[in-house]
């Protein structure tokens, strides 16, 4: 049976955190769909086209990582491609907590679907998007924090 990972997210903007993880990952699944998620909870700074792109741009030269998007539960997307493993990263304490809940909820709507957490590198444990989105907001450099595919996106002109 082939190996499918989704790793959802609204990746709003794609970091080094999530990079980190998903070219670690590459070896342990046949296919890893890096799934934009329709999260009714958040209110997004980039069109979704842009993040496609920039996720497309940033795992280009991984032939097994395929970007898509998808409304609803992750559960229902996973069972439409047959994916088996839901990939998550994890930063510190506060996100295992968060994620093991999560895990847990989708292991009862879909017994087969395994959860994979794997830590960021340390370099990458600070890495969060809703803090780039804000050091944009004022300006700031975040070149050392997003991959550099998408920085020319980024860079104030």
């Amino acid at each position: 049976m082939k190996r499918i990972a989704v790793f959802p997210g609204s990746f709003d903007p794609i970091t080094r955190g999530h990079q980190n993880v998903v070219e670690r990952a590459v070896t342990l699944f046949d296919e890893i769909i890096v799934a934009i998620g329709h999260n009714t909870t958040k209110q997004t700074m980039f069109p979704l086209e842009k993040r496609m792109e920039w996720i497309k741009a940033t795992f280009s030269h991984l032939p097994n990582v395929k970007t898509d998007v998808y409304e609803g539960l992750t559960v229902e997307y996973c069972k439409k491609f047959k994916a088996n493993y839901l990939l998550r990263g994890l930063r510190n304490g506060g996100d295992f907590e968060f994620e093991r809940t999560i895990a847990h909820m989708n292991k009862a709507l879909l017994a087969p679907l395994e959860t994979v957490l794997l830590f960021t590198d340390p370099e990458y444990a600070s890495v969060h998007s809703t803090v780039i989105r804000e050091i944009l907001k004022n300006n700031g450099d975040v070149s050392q924090f997003v991959p550099v595919q998408i920085l020319g996106d980024l860079l104030p002109r």
